[in-house]
């Protein structure tokens, strides 16, 4: 059994991106790392560009100025101007060559054809210079940047239509239990409805992943291991839940031994998701999560997000984690260490009701985990805790 530090380090030390790339259009790679870096064809603004609406001045040393006409966004027009005139200009038009300024609106008085300025003026004041935000043949966007909605949009407004991503890591999710049944079907004793296949689903779906299949074991070890080897012909990761502790019927373990899965750690020293494995066979993944839901989701945040990241080409380490204070005394003799589902508000951290591995609601109800290192600790309100922030989370 190894520490959470220890563990998290091998997933980083063992995952680096997939070789296989792909050109797609922009529209499709949300969430996508790029395979190189993106050049810029144009510079810009490509043009110089008023950041304002007002007028568009070629200065002179009286503060009054001869209108000339209007320039309008997308206008293409370039009026030629001289010391003392200028034309009414708006936010994103081309400014003319031969203008030197743009002031204001609210910072004049138009009588007429006359313009009076009313403060004073510096040479390409309110003027984006050509280039000012990207430069043409400038490499803005580096290897491995992921590309979301903000980045997508920059690059159609360089006029790219697609670019060079990672291919998409594919995963395989594979649930095991006799005890489990869906939604439709009746709910007898003993039995309970599947849930970490919509869980796992949806949180890969978060990250721009879809699973290729989800594959249900028999707990037995023939089963098992027959699901896990059409498994490894096609996924780049093979996510497992549940099976992989030491009860009777759980026979993942035995079924990744017999099919010769490289263990890289196996037992990781935490509350919830000891049982955890991590483990690879020649360039492909195995993740076996322990089955209870919230077990599963925690392990899947800390440890597989990395894993995922690397895959896709980027460099993150996992969820974002950053130091809050508790709203309350926390006091735990625990010797494992701790990730609790915790509600932040306020800037400050509530630990949640209900933290047993097997139940949702307070995960249902959770947008952060807070990490409790090993050997407990006593720790009064407004001490500082270490806060891994959940995906899509907006703190208030």
């Amino acid at each position: 059994m190894i520490a959470v530090d220890e563990a998290l380090s091998l997933v980083l030390k063992n995952s680096s991106p997939l070789t296989e790339t792909e050109k797609l259009p922009i529209s499709q790679c949300l969430n996508r790392n790029l395979a190189e870096a993106v050049e810029a064809p144009i510079d810009l603004p490509s043009f110089r560009q008023s950041s304002m609406d007002g007028y568009a001045l070629c200065i002179h040393d009286s503060n009054d100025y001869l209108i000339k006409g209007e320039v309008k966004a997308g206008d293409e027009t370039n009026p030629t101007l001289l010391p003392g005139e200028c034309v009414r200009i708006f936010t994103g038009a081309a400014v003319p060559d031969t203008a030197n300024a743009v002031i204001m609106q609210e910072k004049t008085i138009r009588e007429k054809s006359i313009l009076r300025v009313e403060t004073p003026i510096t040479k390409e004041q309110n003027i984006r210079a050509i280039g000012s935000q990207v430069k043409k043949s400038s490499f803005p966007l580096e290897k491995g940047q992921i590309l979301q909605a903000s980045g997508l949009a920059f690059l159609q407004s360089l006029g790219i239509k697609e670019v060079e991503v990672y291919r998409a890591p594919k995963v395989t999710l594979i649930l095991t239990g006799n005890e489990l049944i869906q939604p439709n079907e009746k709910l007898t004793r003993g039995k309970i409805f599947e849930s970490n296949s919509v869980l796992l689903e949806t949180a890969l779906r978060q990250q721009g992943v879809e699973t290729q299949l989800i594959s249900f074991a028999e707990d037995t070890l023939e089963a098992t291991i027959n699901v896990l080897k059409n498994a490894f012909l096609t996924a780049d990761i093979i996510l497992i839940s549940g099976g992989i502790s030491v009860g009777d019927y759980d026979f993942v373990k035995q079924a990744l031994d017999n099919l010769d899965v490289e263990e890289i750690f196996y037992k990781v020293r935490q509350r919830p998701g000891k049982p955890l494995f991590f483990g690879k066979k020649d360039n492909r993944f195995v993740f076996a999560l322990p089955g209870n839901p919230a077990s599963t989701l925690s392990c899947f945040y800390v440890y597989f997000l990395p894993l995922l990241a690397r895959l896709k080409g980027g460099q993150s380490e996992g969820l974002i984690r950053v130091s809050i204070p508790l709203t309350h005394d926390f006091i735990s003799d625990e010797p494992r260490a701790l990730f609790l589902k915790a509600s932040i508000q306020n800037k400050s951290v509530t630990v949640l009701d209900r933290q047993h591995s097997s139940m949702l609601i307070s995960f249902a109800k959770a947008n952060a985990l807070v990490y409790i290192p090993e050997h407990g600790v006593s720790l009064k309100r407004g001490a500082l805790v270490e806060v891994l922030i959940l995906p899509n989370t907006i703190l208030t």
